[in-house]
């Protein structure tokens, strides 16, 4: 959130999944302390039945938090809108939403705004009525003295888990969704003000509603809305009403965030904040817990703006309350049939020449109970998969056994699971490991890396295999990157030798994925591999997801 410059109604609750672990802000009693505040459970509010709203995992925003500060950190501790550390951030999320299914398209931040200020992003779920749209938002930039994880990683990763989370519900939509990730913000809400400038009054007109998330995850926060009393606002109220919670006025950040730029515009705008520099009150801290006489976010525009200044509960909520309200707004009723498709657990690990084994589980999600195919593809050599069944009834399941033989090389591999039904097709991916036999073992580093433009990571091994390493040796990349055209990949051994492994060039970009090498090697099996990646043009960045090395 930038400095300072200058309806009761009825609402029939959707949140059946959503308020299992729910409580009333009254019945808490946070423990204090100068940094994280935990998580705190009471009862539930009132019993509400109605539109089965998703629960939005906590544990997924924590990790594109995470992701969020590593960005920051790779470059000079901050996300400030003209830096590299906002570039990677955009490429983070794009990527992300691209992945999932979604239309971005990157906004340039101008006219007005900061000098080399980077792109806002947009991302638009297809399906539902492109005449009423229901638009959510949350600025993605820092300040310069920090990472902005609070402030406003919270929000921009609670927003992105949010859509991840309606692509993979996948409900029939009865308006449309776009988000957006906005850049500027810092210097005076001049991403978003270029995005609505851009539009022209038909395309302003169809933006029927605009909730803005800024800094959801105040340590000593509390629960506000921006213009509580609104129609807009009603969905937000409703949800923390029943918990509870008693919200408040947003008057700290009222004009002080991107809502202002659709407001200003004649779009109707809510939004939900945790608070900032103002000092919580004393029957704020006796309805929502924390401690009066301390600012909402004592780290505020701070260095200290960490994944540790984050209260859980809070964002917690946040989520589920967007999920809420983008639910009652713009999901209709399910139509036809189909059925979903996941694997549990996501990944196994197999000896070459044993097999391992998964469940596979579908659920009906409209419409009658139908038969579902299943098949898989992306194994390794050597590799043959059986299912018990091969076919379910929508809601049933069947274990996947993929048998490997002696000969299957060692890597780590992405096996596509599809489900065919009657009329749709869906897929989960499953993560399988293999390690070598014959004396060969495998490697794999899975630490996040991000990769910035005209910039080399280097991501290491440690091998305790014995003797020589069996050459070739097997090398297998997975990276997060829309132009692996821009990458020269090289693999360093033991004794310091590096092999070039892939060559950057190229007159077009595809996206990374993952892939695999056989790299001929004198070596010693024994001792520190390396996997450099360098990026060798301009404007894509991504990140290397994990690889390893079969030596």
């Amino acid at each position: 959130m930038r400095r300072t410059a200058v309806l009761t109604a009825t609402v029939a609750l959707a949140l059946t999944g959503l308020l299992a672990s729910a409580t009333p802000a009254s019945a808490q009693a946070p423990p204090e302390s100068t940094g994280h505040q935990a998580p705190v459970s009471a009862p539930r509010g009132a019993p509400i039945t109605a539109l089965a709203a998703p629960d939005v995992s906590l544990q997924n925003v924590k990790a594109h938090l995470s992701q969020l500060q590593s960005i920051a950190d790779s470059n000079g501790g901050t996300r400030r809108s003209s830096g590299a550390g906002y570039t990677a951030s955009v490429a983070y999320v794009e990527q992300r939403l691209q992945a999932a299914g979604y239309t971005t398209r990157r906004v340039t931040c101008s006219p007005g705004c900061s000098s080399g200020a980077g792109p806002s992003l947009v991302a638009d779920w297809p399906g539902g009525d492109e005449n009423q749209v229901i638009m959510s938002g949350a600025h993605l930039d820092s300040v310069s003295a920090g990472p902005g994880i609070n402030d406003n990683g919270s929000g921009s990763s609670m927003l992105l888990e949010v859509a991840l989370t309606l692509a993979a519900q996948h409900p029939t939509m009865a308006k449309h969704a776009r988000f957006g990730w906005w850049s500027d913000e810092e210097q005076g809400l001049l991403g978003s003000r270029a995005y609505v400038s851009s539009l022209g009054s038909s395309d302003r007109s169809k933006i029927k509603q605009y909730l803005n998330f800024d800094m959801v995850g105040s340590t000593n926060g509390g629960y506000f809305i921006n213009n509580i009393t609104t129609t807009a606002a009603a969905d937000l109220r409703a949800f923390y009403t029943n918990l509870g919670l008693q919200p408040e006025e947003n008057t700290e950040g009222a004009n002080r965030s991107d809502d202002a730029s659709f407001r200003n515009a004649g779009i109707a705008t809510s939004g939900v904040a945790a608070g900032a520099s103002a000092t919580k009150t004393s029957s704020q801290a006796a309805k929502w817990g924390g401690t009066a006489g301390r600012a909402y976010d004592s780290c505020y525009h701070r260095s200290c703006d960490t994944t540790a200044n984050i209260n859980d509960t809070i964002l917690d909520r946040a989520g589920d309350a967007l999920a809420y309200a983008l639910w009652t707004q713009a999901v209709g009723t399910p139509t036809g049939q189909d059925f979903s498709i996941g694997a549990s657990p996501a990944s196994g690990s197999v000896q070459a020449g044993q097999a391992v084994t998964t469940t596979i589980s579908t659920a009906t999600t409209s419409g009658a109970a139908q038969t579902v195919n299943l098949t898989a593809s992306g194994l390794p050599s050597g590799a043959t998969a059986s299912f018990a069944p091969a076919s379910v009834t929508s809601g049933g399941s069947s274990t996947l056994t993929l048998s490997t033989s002696a000969s299957t090389p060692g890597g780590t591999y992405a096996v596509t699971v599809t489900g065919t039904g009657e009329t749709t097709a869906h897929t989960t991916t499953w993560t399988l490991t293999v390690s070598g036999t014959g004396g060969s073992r495998t490697f794999t580093n899975d630490a996040n890396f991000t990769i910035n433009d005209f910039a080399a990571i280097n991501s290491s091994v440690t091998s305790t295999a014995s003797g020589s390493a069996v050459s070739p040796v097997r090398v297998s990349v997975t990276i997060s990157h829309t132009c692996a055209e821009d990458l020269q990949i090289r693999l360093r051994g033991p004794s310091g030798t590096y092999y070039t492994i892939d060559s950057s060039g190229g007159s077009s970009c595809t996206s990374y994925g993952t892939r695999t090498y056989s790299v001929a090697v004198s070596q010693a099996a024994s001792g520190t591999w390396t996997l450099q990646v360098t990026d060798n043009y301009r404007l894509d960045t991504g990140f290397l997801d994990s690889w390893s090395v079969t030596v």
